[in-house]
């Protein structure tokens, strides 16, 4: 008989800044069954400030991207179920906006 050893873990609550640079990035022609209306999309690597990579579509193209970019983090749809279904929000990568003062 196997005993199992309880192990507890702490967690630190950490926020993002929801900032970072392009690591890599495609163009998707072919799209996943859902996103039909979406093709053809951005599909980015993008190396958060503090460290750690994700995987997030860009939206609000309007020049052409390029490794190294900055970016920031939206909300936007992301599909929705039917005519009249849910829509689903969710996280995307747009160009960082330059700010004035």
């Amino acid at each position: 008989m196997t005993s199992r050893k309880q192990v507890e873990v702490q967690y630190e609550q950490f926020t993002f800044s929801g900032t970072g640079e392009i690591y890599s990035f495609t163009t998707l022609q072919e799209t996943p069954e859902g996103f039909d209306d979406q093709a053809p999309y951005t599909l980015a690597l993008v190396k958060l400030d503090e460290g750690p990579m994700i995987t997030a579509q860009l939206t609000d193209i309007d020049e052409p991207v390029a490794i190294g970019d900055r970016v920031e983090m939206v909300t936007r749809r992301l599909t929705s179920e039917g005519d009249r279904g849910m829509i689903v929000y969710g996280y995307k990568f747009r160009k960082t906006l330059s700010r004035s003062s």
